[in-house]
């Protein structure tokens, strides 16, 4: 028999189970070929005729990383746009980019890492424009949307297979590889894995990816939750991808294994089935898998199972059925449609703050001033493609209002740097323009293609120098731009080049702070922070010193023009000034860098007020990936939109002309002031107050605000108690009409609040939310179906969900905060039981409230436990359990501990019952996890408020009690 007639293998025989074929395609595999499957990228498996596979593609708002490709707002501005429709739509044109660009460029993958569902619970993290939302239902929602269209609409076969970001409880860059989010029971199972649940059960999901931080004192890629919950919520196989170099971590930063080869174990056996370490190499992780192998840390069957869920992602991306992928032939790219598309989700995404006095919309013979740092610029992220098209503010304003209606004032300081050694100026050489070699498809421009270029002179000194223009983006970061445009950048030689289109990269070369000079008292040393170093002035141009350079150089900074006075003349000759601020996605805030805090930067708080100063008539246009605390009195109008792609411009300029009626939403609080803050690594929600749900502050503008240009009447509220499949299920109709003569969007929203609660509840929880057009005069019925477990919480004293029964009050209105009508209904439920402590004891982590402690690993594999806050040195710290319920008496208390210390045991209200003492450590110092039990008679009966007090560097796992 010839090789042209050996006989179809099942595991390509389309018509076979998925899962028959992979048990197939698994005994074919040996075992040497599957250990290698799960790196990032897996290699052919040539006499399968098994292509290589490549885990991860990132695809948060558009292909990135790849080239040109059409670039859609910012996830955050997604969020804002509060429609589902939309965002689905969004994603299946990213999808179908990622199968056209994939036709023209095997390295384009169809495992796609987005969307990202981290709740943005704080302000101040740095990935802020990653997430979509602070709010778990609002966030699914657009979740699911954007996964449903990256996956298309095949019964079979996917376009894309989405992956979520990042599994779990992440939301600090601060140490993000070594924290620890204190996650208790109520939060874990309300908040953070809520946004995960509903949108793997929606269906369109194909793993997630572990985030780099610990959760309960355990790395998030050991996590015991991936098998406990994540793979309880669907019968599908879910594939669970690395972060990039996070299985090294569990050894060389998190020191949580002694060696890679016992935490890959651990890693695999808890659920990881793609590791991205080392880049392109896969032998470190290969060398890992099999030493763990012979170790006897892994069985074959771990291995098999990590294949068989990867496999599953590629047969239901045709891999395997060529003739039968449905979107083996997409071409679309950058299409009208897709543009198109763009503009209205930048449109959708803008959301008006504040409008008072008529000042928006603008007229169309209105003479408009466009001054700030981002009124001439279109921003990339971390997670952007290259644009193909861009339009700025200033730009969208001149197309649409006429350019001879426009005057423009940046408003950065023009300066000069003086090198006091020679008192010569820094200069830049004139050089041959080089944007037209570095442009793509229709003339993209790929800024990582002029960042870093060595073949352009280097900066030199001369007696007039070069007038540069100075961005102060705040916190001490720099930027400094030629004449050209070009910004000054430092290459791998050292030098530094007016080369960089833009600052951007993972290291952002751009980036100078000047420091004061201890030996001159006007001079500054110039840092540049991406390589740690200060700026020096050598024979054959300007560089950063070397290492064991003692002596670099000090300059003078010599402005010659501030930026104000640009923006006061540009503000005192217009009508109305249009003041455009916000942040640069790569600098202050972004992928390693927390915030400090919410304030506007120094800089661009004077250009405002210098605007204002001139021109009462300003509108404030925050451009950004994240929220700001102003003082907004004086200002008769504020708009927010996050970074908004290539259509930002565009959109802007047909929101302030009024030809789109502003409809997006916060998809989070603005808050007024960092004392409104909690600190960035508190997790607790409920505890710390944070969010809409409960925080009890006024906010600068609250979760669900945006104002619009027509005027909206909600009437007709009515709710019926109804059956569905359990017989439990609320419908709530209301209607709302446009009573303006503007056609608009209206974002109607529905929130419930449990009346009088047992515990503590949300102020208010978003439970359904429809975006809806209406023309002048009309009206539309909105009707939601409510199951009544979206009443439930999770009930700590009985491990489960729980419907408390009593009042519930319904809210509808325009944002959390602008309730238009309410009525209250009575829910039947089961009323909250005692904790039965005889019969079920106290988990640790189970507690009602606490103060001073955090939730640590009860052992490496699960489990939980409550240590005081301070380390190793230890503390004080306190849990209350409400409701114990001892029975008719309980004499015996028992705590499970490990370390050293000492456990307080009182009802409160009473006296300490009982102390129980370690007096020498149970386990040495490297070793935490060893627990004993202590024991001591008490006297207790009936229903009471527990009170534990720890003390010292202990670990409570457990009390129990027997009579």
């Amino acid at each position: 028999m010839t090789a042209q007639t050996l006989p179809t293998p099942p595991f390509r025989d389309p018509q076979l189970p998925p899962a028959k074929r992979i048990d197939d395609l698994l005994q074919r595999l040996t075992l040497d070929e599957k250990v290698a499957l799960l790196h990032q990228f897996a290699p052919a498996v040539d006499r399968l005729r098994i292509a290589a596979f490549r885990t991860g593609q990132e695809a948060l708002h558009g292909v990135a990383w790849m080239g040109p490709a059409t670039v859609f707002p910012q996830a955050v501005g997604l969020g804002a746009t509060w429609n589902e429709d939309l965002v689905r739509r969004v994603g299946e044109a990213v999808s179908t980019e990622v199968r056209a660009m994939r036709a023209l460029d095997d390295r384009v993958g169809l495992n796609v890492w987005a969307p990202t569902v981290n709740l943005l619970r704080h302000p101040l993290w740095g990935r802020n424009e990653e997430g979509y939302s602070e709010d778990p239902k609002l966030t699914s929602a657009i979740a699911t949307a954007y996964t449903r269209g990256l996956r298309g609409d095949h019964p079979t076969y996917w376009r894309t297979a989405p992956v979520l970001k990042h599994w779990l409880a992440h939301n600090n860059e601060t140490g993000r590889d070594v924290t620890s989010s204190s996650v208790r029971p109520r939060v874990l199972h309300e908040y953070d894995l809520r946004a995960f649940r509903e949108t793997v059960e929606a269906g369109a999901v194909a793993g997630v990816m572990p985030a780099y931080n610990l959760v309960n004192g355990r790395p998030n890629h050991v996590s015991p939750y991936l098998s406990e919950h994540l793979r309880t919520w669907t019968d599908e196989h879910l594939m669970v991808c690395s972060d990039a170099s996070a299985p090294s971590n569990l050894v060389d930063s998190e020191h949580y294994f002694d060696t890679h080869e016992e935490a890959t174990a651990a890693a695999i056996r808890a659920g990881v089935d793609s590791f991205t370490d080392h880049g392109t190499d896969g032998t470190k992780i290969v060398e890992r898998i099999q030493g763990a192998l012979v170790q006897g840390l892994l069985s074959a069957d771990d291995i098999d199972e990590a294949v068989r869920r990867q496999l599953s992602v590629r047969f239901r991306l045709a891999e395997f059925d060529p003739e039968q992928d449905p979107y083996a032939d997409a071409k679309d790219f950058d299409t009208p449609a897709h543009r198109d598309l763009a503009q209205e989700a930048a449109e959708q995404a803008v959301v008006l703050l504040k409008n008072e006095g008529g000042l928006l919309p603008l007229s169309g013979d209105t003479r408009i001033a466009v001054v700030g740092l981002l009124a001439d610029e279109c921003k990339l992220d971390w997670y952007s493609g290259a644009l193909i098209h861009r339009s700025t503010p200033l730009e969208g304003v001149n197309d649409r209002f006429g350019a001879e209606r426009v005057t423009f004032a940046e408003g950065v300081d023009r300066v000069r740097l003086k090198a006091l050694s020679t008192g010569a100026y820094l200069s830049v050489p004139e050089a041959a323009d080089a944007t037209d070699e570095v442009r793509g498809a229709e003339g993209a421009l790929d800024p990582a293609l002029l960042a870093g270029r060595t073949d352009l002179p280097p900066l030199t000194t001369d007696p007039a120098g070069t007038d540069l223009a100075l961005i102060d983006w705040g916190e001490g970061a720099l930027t400094f731009r030629a004449p050209d445009g070009r910004y000054l950048s430092v290459a791998e030689d050292g030098y530094i080049r007016a080369a960089a289109d833009q600052p951007g990269g993972w290291v952002v070369q751009e980036i100078f702070r000047l420091e004061p000079s201890e030996s001159h008292e006007n001079g500054h040393l110039l840092k540049h922070p991406g390589t740690g170093r200060y700026v020096t002035v050598a024979a054959d141009g300007v560089k950063v010193a070397d290492e064991n350079d003692a002596n670099p150089e000090v300059f003078e900074l010599i402005v010659t023009e501030p930026g104000e006075e640009a923006v006061t003349r540009a503000a005192a000759a217009a009508d109305v000034v249009v003041v455009v601020a916000g942040n640069d996605p790569h600098i202050n805030g972004r992928e390693t860098e927390d915030r400090p805090g919410l304030a506007l930067p120094a800089h661009q708080e004077r250009l405002l007020r210098a605007a204002r100063a001139a021109n009462p008539n300003t509108a404030l246009v925050l451009v950004s990936a994240y929220p700001y605390a102003l003082d907004h009195a004086d200002l008769p109008a504020v708009l927010w939109t996050a970074h908004g792609g290539q259509a930002a411009g565009t959109a802007l300029a047909r929101v302030l002309a009024g030809d789109v009626s502003p409809a997006g939403r916060l998809p989070q609080t603005w808050y007024a002031s960092d004392a409104d803050l909690p600190d960035l690594l508190d997790y607790d929600v409920i505890g710390a107050r944070q969010t809409y749900l409960y925080f009890e502050g006024t906010p600068l503008f609250p979760f669900g605000h945006g104002l619009s240009y027509a005027d909206f009447a909600y009437e007709n509220l009515n709710v019926l108690a109804g059956g569905g499949p359990d017989e439990g299920e609320l419908t709530v109709s209301f209607t709302v009409t446009n009573t303006s003569g503007v056609s608009a969007d209206e974002v109607a929203q529905l929130y419930v609040r449990a009346v009088a609660p047992s515990v503590p509840r949300p102020r208010r929880e978003l439970l359904g939310h429809r975006r809806v057009t209406l023309a002048p005069g009309a009206s539309t019925e909105l009707t939601f179906r409510l199951p009544l477990s979206a009443l439930e919480f999770w009930d700590v004293a009985h491990g489960r969900w729980h419907l408390e029964p009593g009042a519930y009050e319904l809210l509808i209105g325009a944002s959390s905060e602008d309730i238009r009508l309410r009525t209250t209904v009575d829910v039947e439920g089961d009323p909250i039981a005692p904790r039965p402590v005889l019969e079920r004891g106290l988990d640790a982590a189970d507690f009602d409230e606490q103060r001073g402690t955090e939730i640590v690993d009860r052992a490496k594999e699960s489990g939980d436990a409550v240590t005081p806050t301070g380390g190793a040195s230890g503390g004080t710290g306190e849990l209350v359990f409400r409701n114990c319920d001892f029975g008719p008496a309980a004499t015996e208390l028992t705590v499970e501990v490990a370390g050293e210390g000492s456990v307080e045991f009182s009802l409160i209200g009473g006296p300490v019952l009982a102390t129980l003492t370690l007096d020498q450590p149970t386990g040495d110092p490297d070793d935490p996890y060893t627990y004993t039990a202590l024991r001591a008679g008490i006297e207790a009966a009936g229903v009471h408020d527990v009170h534990l007090k720890l003390r010292g560097p202990l670990r409570l796992a457990r009390v129990g009690f027997s009579g």
